[in-house]
């Protein structure tokens, strides 16, 4: 079988940093090849794989200022549906776009919608739904106008997210800093329970950032610890208290909540979107709906064992997991 994995060209495969989709589309690669399926990577040239490796610009977009977005962008996906020839199957991670080309070739393509931007790209995915292949990543982001194949949750590379079973004494806000991710009523969230909050995370959103979070940041029981690669991310997992995920929209997933609890830590996420199938309430974190819901859980933490967090994540999030249930997918659609 091969197998084209068309990652987007944001950031680098994996990312540095910040880039969920790269690495997803990066854990998925890793483990295709370690169970022998010949797989190439279409990502930036600085990306890194065992795989065979295919690009048309070195760094990503969101790296370089100069480099315009829609332009690479559509040599990126023009470079792969001109080799489509060459593939049994493409993979598809790159959101609408690449579907345009699918009634152009003959070879099967598998979309993973990693989440609606808006509804303004909805009829792209209906105009192609009879022709392309649809997964989505929570039960809770399936639209009711779309057929899927399957739903398979994230997952991620346990050896990246060691456990552990004690942990300090700080609470830990990880995401982009944005609105819609609640850096701000983590902050309050933590202020009204009486704790630390590290604050990690890519700044996307500056004019919120320099009027919700700078003000509160002291070094002291707010800090701010910038965007931090995976060495810092899986110590700041690891060792916090509980993470918050105050979160304002229904979130597809949230790699972030898979990543703590593989290290043992709990979550604590407000209610909405994907939350509920991540989260084991009472066991794993707690599902609030609101700042002092969020601040009573904060005493609850230490009720919960982190085994249980590592056992649920393994369970449900692992690369493995991942890995085998999309080679299910793929025999089906070439068998069709």
């Amino acid at each position: 079988m091969k197998v084209a994995m068309l990652s987007p060209i944001a950031w680098r495969t994996p990312p540095e940093k910040y880039g969920p989709w790269e690495q997803v589309a990066s854990n998925l690669t890793e483990g295709l090849i370690e169970k022998g399926i010949e797989v190439t990577l279409f990502a930036t040239g600085n990306s890194i794989t065992k795989g065979r490796l295919e690009s048309v610009t070195e760094s990503g977009y969101a790296e370089v200022p100069t480099i315009n977005a829609k332009v690479w962008e559509s040599l990126h996906i023009s470079n792969l549906m001109e080799k489509a020839q060459q593939f049994d199957l493409i993979h598809n991670h790159f959101d609408f776009l690449p579907l345009t080309y699918s009634g152009l070739i003959k070879t099967p393509m598998l979309t993973t919608i990693h989440g609606f931007s808006s509804v303004s790209i909805l009829p792209v995915y209906k105009k192609y739904n009879r022709k392309g292949y649809y997964v989505s990543i929570s039960e809770s982001d399936r639209h009711p106008e779309l057929e899927y194949t399957a739903n398979i949750y994230n997952g991620i590379d346990p050896d990246e997210f060691n456990y552990q079973k004690t942990a300090k004494d700080y609470l830990l806000f990880f995401g982009r800093i944005h609105p819609e991710k609640g850096t701000h009523e983590s902050i309050m969230i933590a202020k009204q329970s009486g704790r630390k909050l590290v604050i990690s995370g890519l700044i996307q959103d500056q004019e919120y950032f320099d009027a919700k979070v700078k003000p509160f940041l002291n070094n002291r029981d707010i800090v701010y610890v910038g965007n931090s690669g995976p060495r810092e991310r899986e110590k700041l997992m690891g060792e916090a208290h509980a993470l918050l995920h105050p979160i304002s929209f229904k979130e597809p997933f949230g790699l972030s909540v898979a990543e703590a609890m593989m290290c043992g830590t709990p979550v604590i996420a407000f209610n909405l979107g994907s939350m509920p199938e991540l989260i084991i309430e009472g066991k794993t974190g707690f599902l609030v709906n609101s700042i002092e819901e969020a601040a009573t859980a904060v005493a609850k933490i230490e009720s919960l064992d982190r085994i249980n967090c590592r056992d649920w994540a393994l369970s449900k999030f692992s690369r493995e997991k991942m890995t085998a249930s999309y080679l299910d997918v793929y025999n089906k659609i070439l068998a069709y």
